[in-house]
């Protein structure tokens, strides 16, 4: 995963690193590659994803899918979180979703979600130090072209040191 952490703090600022981080994702969530997802943009507090319009993510009436927005949520949310906490002391996994959906989307659509220095002390590192796991809700929302709000979704994460994880052994 050291690897993988260097790919995001160059893709901050490098073209090139930023496309080495799509064919990273692409490879290593293969269940999203026909989506075409791609990361746009990523800085130390901000990440920008994008969904094409295009057939293989269309439902019955040439939509996106339902299921490739709230994929996209969940990629957003879940990467933005990977790439500000050290994935070596920390288990995220998602533990559920609500999505509402508002809008078709007829043209391509991006997501942002930001996070800030001071949210992620209040919400995940002081908790951590007192309890075994902590349940994080982001909020995101998807947009088209035009600035239309798509989808309203809360992806809820749990997050927890190593340390602390207990599988059931048979």
């Amino acid at each position: 995963m050291k690897a993988f952490t260097n790919i995001i703090e160059k893709a901050k600022t490098s073209k090139w690193s930023l496309r080495i981080l799509n064919l990273g994702v692409s490879r290593m969530i293969p269940f999203n590659k026909p989506h075409g997802f791609k990361v746009l943009q990523i800085t130390d507090n901000k990440l920008v994803t994008y969904c094409p319009y295009k057939k293989s993510n269309f439902n019955h009436i040439r939509g996106i899918h339902a299921c490739a927005l709230a994929t996209l949520s969940e990629l957003t949310t879940g990467l933005m979180l990977m790439s500000r906490l050290d994935s070596a002391e920390y288990r995220i996994i998602m533990q559920s979703f609500q999505i509402e959906y508002l809008y078709q989307a007829k043209k391509h659509v991006t997501a942002t979600w930001e996070v800030s220095d001071e949210w992620l002390q209040e919400k995940v590192i002081e908790p951590l130090k007192s309890t075994d796991a902590v349940l994080i809700p982001c909020p995101i929302e998807i947009k088209d072209e035009d600035g239309n709000v798509i989808t309203k979704a809360t992806i809820n994460w749990q997050i927890k040191s190593w340390s602390k994880v207990r599988t059931k052994v048979k």
